[in-house]
């Protein structure tokens, strides 16, 4: 990050990450994503997914799915792992997130409500 220059850019630097804080609070939310953190899912590209989903939620306005981190999901041979948890529907994990598949996540899953088949590692509880 550059250095702020004025009122109005740190106005809109805050607005954007109190967008994004709001966005891993879990009350009222009718979904969760959960990105494994561990050192595994890290040396992956696990980061990168998370900013990726965050990033892609900010984008399409979603606010009622939260992000959380988590360790490992004992899942590293496919890391970066991601679960979707929404209201009504079994948890689907996803492996091998790169960012772009990140965003495809985001749109199939959350927006159209279709689970990106190509990427499922486990469904339902473990």
């Amino acid at each position: 990050m550059g250095k702020v220059k004025s009122l109005e850019e740190l106005m809109k630097i805050k607005e954007q990450v109190l967008k994004e804080l709001q966005l891993r609070g879990e009350t009222g939310k009718r979904g969760k994503i959960t990105v494994a953190m561990g050192t595994c899912g890290i040396a992956a590209g696990a980061k990168e997914t998370l900013k990726a989903i965050v990033e892609a939620l900010s984008e399409y306005n979603v606010s009622d799915v939260s992000v959380v981190q988590s360790g490992c999901m004992g899942l590293c041979e496919v890391e970066p792992t991601v679960e979707v948890r929404l209201e009504g529907q079994e948890p689907i994990v996803y492996g091998r997130v790169t960012p772009e598949n990140a965003r495809r996540i985001v749109k199939m899953h959350i927006l159209e409500g279709r689970v990106v088949e190509d990427m499922v590692i486990r469904r339902g509880e473990a």
